[in-house]
């Protein structure tokens, strides 16, 4: 462990948690203030460290305030300090995000995310936590950059389809690393996201077992990586978008996964 380089937090940063404290007020502000928080939203914030956002969220009095914290340490502290915080020591990727109802309320996240699991996070979130209006979340910027990638870029893969298919990102600012206590090598970005308007007609399960499929093997073509469970109907599916068996994944957007998925989701849901 490191000691943090600060005495207002006066203890250590683990950094097996990647934990990295931010301690600007006027970025606090900016991401709190990019949830949009009402008074009848229940939010839950998704390692909430020392409580920075903790306590400007909890200006706002929402109907309900839950926080999720790995470290107990930190979580334990954050009881004392914000007792209108109903903080749970547990592992975020644990939780069981499909529990969160449509009509039990307007569900908000937020959080700024340890790097080493913020993509695993969002994956499973965003696309088990269907009943969340909203969600904020402050990540490495180069991860931010790759969720937003369009098809055809670099930087676009499987998170990017993935994360698109489930949600609307909208990249908002980057954030220098002289803000957070240990100071990190890399700049983050606070994102927001919002649900598709249109209701899900793929089975999450097989689009992601293409997904990996292909973007494990991004330099090759669609028909070479699909080969061992071609069928008669995706030579029709490609005539039909303008496609042929030699396009590569990173040139397919995110619907065409979708659709194309739903063609073979019998072999990557056996």
């Amino acid at each position: 462990m490191k000691k943090i380089d600060s005495p207002k937090y006066g203890r250590y940063a683990k950094r097996r948690f990647g934990q990295n404290f931010l301690q600007d007020a006027n970025i606090i502000r900016k991401i709190v203030e990019a949830l949009e928080i009402e008074p009848d939203d229940k939010v839950i914030e998704i390692g909430p460290g020392h409580g920075a956002l903790s306590k400007k969220i909890a200006e706002y009095s929402p109907a309900l305030y839950a926080a999720v914290e790995f470290d107990i340490d930190l979580a334990l502290e954050l009881r004392d300090k914000c007792p209108s915080i109903q903080p749970l020591a547990a592992d975020a990727l644990t939780i069981q995000w499909e529990k969160l109802r449509a009509g039990s309320g307007n569900w908000k996240l937020i959080g700024n995310l340890p790097y080493n699991v913020a993509s695993p996070l969002m994956w499973e979130i965003l696309s088990r936590a269907t009943a969340v209006s909203h969600a904020v979340f402050m990540i490495q910027k180069e991860v931010g950059q790759r969720i937003i990638a369009e098809p055809g870029s670099r930087t676009y893969g499987a998170l990017s389809v993935w994360l698109q298919s489930f949600a609307q990102p909208e990249y908002l600012f980057t954030v220098s690393p002289n803000v957070f206590v240990p100071r990190p090598k890399v700049h983050s970005a606070v994102l927001r996201f919002t649900p598709q308007n249109e209701k899900i007609d793929f089975e999450p399960a097989a689009l992601s077992g293409l997904l990996k499929k292909c973007f494990q093997n991004r330099r090759k073509q669609l028909g070479k990586i699909l080969k061992s469970c071609w069928n008669q109907h995706i030579p029709l599916w490609l005539e039909n978008e303008g496609l042929d068996s030699r396009v590569r994944p990173e040139d397919l957007t995110p619907k065409q996964f979708q659709a194309l998925s739903g063609l073979i989701k019998t072999d990557f849901m056996a």
